[in-house]
């Protein structure tokens, strides 16, 4: 029965009835101990008008992948063939229901996990009630976690119970706090179980501050003259965290066969009476002659109740006190006896490793490599995190010192893939104070610099990576290339190009390892060495061979050599397909750095919605990965997107949280998006000198702070501002440095943006028309806001020249472009000009398209592209109801009927 707690039902209740009518919920119940969270769980699940899922987590299961998932989606596994086929075989493999894919399944069972939730909620609604989430093991809270920050429009209703102190994890979902119980409430629930003096039940409920479990539990111990107030009562009374201790109590009160079989349960954890029993029964338990009847005192007491074939502590507290009220040597013979019961038990060699771990005294070769063992299953299945705490543990286990070294080494690559760097950090210090071997060590040094890289300092990460090739040339020379191209591509972020050039000519006489990387770092280092005649051949051999890859750090690097040779249009064409390569192949891991230059290409361009939509999931997943880097790189594409379209509070913000991470971490690649994001929104908004200034500032940027690339790149943009604000000669000295970047860009975008560039300088306007015209004819297919941005320019310099005939109907078109793009304050620049060349005009309706939200027209663009529901979940991460759910808004929006209809309007729009 609930006492009181009418807000805290409330919110409940409008939750439920979200669900009900199809929009999706989730809430946090935190509170401390006792607090009555699960009970107002229980009331949700007897009042809720819809189908119920629950699972609740388990102290001994907290290492074991995705035990808690299993508990979860069990009742509704039947619905699994309606995922989409990625998404499908990696849940069957994380609930062992099927062998695990082999490719890196971390997020696609997360994905999986939304998809079926979905499925289930599809008649009705789904309520699902998640208790002691702080005992969730890290591969189920992490596929619990993406779901929930998913969660649309799906009918799931989610309430999530964790304890106060163990809330970090689900801080940005709402939540709702649960205190203690009001003053009434709280007498009443006193009333029901004993009668006290209203002195008595007023002092009570001040000391325990209203906590139902500890007014309960006190009112049973205290004495018969202490509640009617002739007794002084006990001072202090066992609060918050001291409930464990009157749980302690009650325990002690027990026969010792009672306590005994209780210990056993304490350390199975899940409640499975029947392996209790047996374990309990076994000689190493202290051989409980009767384990059943044993039960019955702590069942009289109300500490357990025992339904069918479970056992349940009446609150985990309980099970704490009886665990902790042990001896060492009990617990050990406990968990001895539970691991030689599951022995040959089909399904259960993970928790039987578990139990002969924690009953080990010192190294034990056997059961460190149970553990091992264990640890690879846990990671074929995408359970990172506990595949690390499992060879973590079994490392700690194993006599042998390389192998002891070895495991620790396999737990700071699982802990990182887990989202655990701190974790990993820690296994890698310890594994390299265990070996002595090159090619360990040169693997070690690998792992620190990518550490480093991902979420630290990005020229740490150089020098790690540096130092680490260095010593790895002899033992390890495939391993010293690959670190070479790591310790290049942490220069690259850094905005070292001297450094390049030195690593480059390092990678030259490197015996071994991949030609074509060796043939990229070549190629880089002569082109910025300045050696154009032999660099450039070398890269355009890279971009021919990566022609028709299918491998995503190839097309990476060849979207590197083209920014080199000054194509830009190639750059961002491979680095779009190396993120449909690493979606398709199950390269889940990779996503979030991939998605940074996936997202700023769609920039680049002029696809603004489609970019939008690409980094909040990069950012989304960076920031699950713990992959700080990641979370500025998406940050600083956000800074610039909004740029563009004149939002400046948003812009400044961006720009701000990226620069907080990027300047101490040295990410100058990442800086000087943001810092040309800025720039670019003064452009955008006629701030010319402002923007002018910025530009220059940019362009003169030391690395960590400023990059080479973008500042070549915003060349364009450099000039344009110049031109504006009346620098001429600093317009044509940018001009030059440009033309000397672009002279052997083969790619029409970058040669068409060379000609507006030299029309914008040019004083001759014969001559300046002739270079427009160019400029559009090799804008052609290409990025709508660059030849939107030309058109405009054009129409500008026509309209000073009196041809206002001829640029009405350039600046109409760039006006129309921008409005469809979103490009705010650039449309209203073509307006103002539209109407000073003698058009009367009203600013044009939307484009159809700028009418979809950034996942709507994903999804529209994906359908064009043919791709069914499924297929567009699993490559989304969304479940195909949600999918379903975006495609019925989108066909009025654009005033279509069929996906035919659909997929021609996007096949004929920018």
């Amino acid at each position: 029965m609930l006492y009181g707690r009418g807000a805290e039902r409330a919110a409940i209740d409008e939750v439920v009835d979200a669900a009900r009518k199809g929009t999706s919920r989730v809430l946090v119940l935190r509170g401390e101990p006792g607090a009555g969270k699960s009970a107002l769980l229980d009331h949700a699940a007897a009042t809720a008008p819809m189908r119920v899922l629950r699972s609740t987590g388990a102290e001994p299961e907290a290492d074991l992948a995705f035990a808690a998932l299993h508990q979860l989606l069990l009742p509704v596994t039947d619905l699994l063939d309606t995922l989409p086929a990625p998404q499908r075989d990696a849940v069957r493999g994380a609930l062992g229901l099927a062998a695990p894919p082999a490719e890196d399944a971390q997020f696609l069972v997360s994905a999986g996990v939304l998809s079926l939730l979905a499925e289930a909620a599809a008649d009705g609604g789904l309520l699902c009630l998640i208790d002691d989430f702080q005992w969730f093991d890290r591969a189920s809270a992490d596929a619990v976690l993406f779901a929930a920050r998913r969660l649309r429009n799906e009918g799931v209703a989610a309430l999530i119970a964790v304890r106060d102190d163990a809330g970090a994890a689900v801080r940005d979902l709402p939540h709702l706090r649960v205190a203690g119980l009001d003053d009434e409430s709280a007498s009443e629930l006193l009333a029901e179980r004993v009668a006290t003096a209203p002195s008595v039940s007023a002092r009570l409920i001040a000391l325990t501050g209203g906590n139902p479990l500890a007014l309960s539990e006190v009112a049973q111990i205290l004495t018969a003259d202490q509640l009617a107030g002739r007794a002084q009562l006990p001072e202090p009374l066992p609060v918050g965290a001291r409930i464990g201790d009157l749980f302690g109590r009650q325990v002690a009160e027990l026969p010792e066969p009672t306590r005994q079989v209780l210990l056993v349960a304490a350390a199975e954890g899940l409640g499975a009476l029947g392996l209790v029993l047996d374990a309990a029964e076994r000689p190493g338990a202290a051989a409980v002659a009767d384990a059943a009847g044993a039960l019955e005192p702590a069942e009289a007491a109300g500490l357990i109740a025992v339904d069918g074939p479970s056992l349940r502590f009446r609150h985990p507290l309980i099970r704490s006190a009886v665990y902790a009220a042990a001896g060492s040597a009990r617990r050990r013979a406990a968990h001895t006896a539970l691991a030689a019961t599951l022995e040959g038990t089909a399904g259960d060699p993970d928790r039987r490793a578990w139990h002969l771990a924690a009953a080990s005294v010192g190294r034990d070769a056997d059961v460190a490599d149970e553990l091992a063992a264990s640890a690879e299953r846990a990671r074929a299945r995408g359970g990172y995190a506990d595949a690390a705490a499992a060879l973590a543990r079994s490392a700690e286990l194993t006599p042998e010192k390389s192998l002891r070294a070895r495991r620790f080494t396999d737990a700071a690559t699982t802990a990182w893939l887990g989202g655990l760097p701190g974790r990993a950090k820690t296994c890698l210090a310890t594994a390299r104070e265990l070996t002595d071997d090159p090619r360990l060590l040169a693997e070690l040094a690998q792992l620190h610099g990518r550490f480093e890289l991902n979420s630290g300092d990005a020229a740490e990460a150089q020098r790690v990576f540096l130092e680490g090739a260095t010593r790895a040339m002899e033992a390890a020379p495939g391993r010293a290339l690959e670190m070479l191209g790591d310790a290049v591509e942490a220069a690259s972020n850094v905005g070292d190009d001297a450094a390049i050039v030195a690593m480059a000519r390092q990678a030259e006489t490197f015996v071994g390892g991949d030609p074509f990387l060796r043939a990229v770092l070549s190629g880089m280092g002569a082109m910025l060495a300045g050696d154009v005649e032999r660099g450039a051949p070398i890269l355009r051999g890279v971009l021919s061979r990566a022609d028709g890859s299918e491998r995503a750090n190839e097309l990476w690097w060849a979207s590197a050599a083209a920014s080199l040779l000054g194509e830009m249009d190639t750059s961002t064409d491979a680095i779009i397909r190396a993120g449909r390569v690493a979606r398709g192949s199950g390269m889940t891991g990779r996503l979030p750095g991939v998605l940074e230059f996936v997202a700023r290409a769609e920039r680049i361009k002029g696809r603004l919605a489609l970019s939008t939509a690409i980094t909040e999931e990069g950012l989304a997943l960076a920031r699950e990965a713990g992959y700080s880097n990641s979370v500025a790189a998406h940050l600083a594409n956000l800074a610039a997107i909004t740029a563009i379209q004149g939002r400046e509070d948003d812009c400044e913000r961006y720009a701000r949280d990226a620069l907080a991470i990027a300047i101490p971490h040295r990410l100058g690649l990442r800086a000087s998006i943001a810092s040309y994001a800025l720039a670019l929104l003064d452009l955008t908004l006629g701030r010319f000198t402002a923007a002018h200034a910025r530009f220059e500032s940019l362009a003169t940027a030391g690395p960590g702070i400023g990059h080479p690339i973008t500042a070549r790149r915003s060349t364009p943009d450099r000039i344009e501002a110049a031109v504006a604000c009346g620098e001429p000669d600093t317009a044509r000295s940018a001009l030059e440095s440009y033309e000397r970047w672009a002279a052997h860009a083969r790619a029409p975008q970058s040669q068409a943006l060379l000609a507006r560039s030299r029309a914008l300088v040019s004083a001759d306007d014969a001559e300046a028309v002739a270079l427009y015209e160019k400029a559009l004819r090799l804008h052609d297919g290409g990025s709508p806001f660059d030849e939107a941005r030309t058109s405009l320019l054009y129409g500008e310099r026509l309209r000073r020249i009196h041809r206002g005939g001829d640029a009405r109907l350039l600046l109409r078109s760039a006006l129309e472009t921008f409005q469809r793009i979103g490009a705010g304050p650039w449309a209203h620049r073509a307006l103002g000009e539209l109407r000073a060349a003698g058009e009367s005009v009203t600013r044009p309706e939307s484009d159809a398209l700028g009418t979809l939200t950034p996942q709507e027209l994903r999804i529209a663009r994906l359908v064009a592209e043919g791709m069914s529901n499924k297929e567009i979940a699993g490559r989304l991460f969304l479940s195909p109801r949600t999918v379903e759910y975006h495609l019925y808004k989108v066909y009025p929006k654009l005033a279509v009927s069929s996906r035919t209809e659909l997929s021609r309007l996007v096949n004929t729009s920018p």
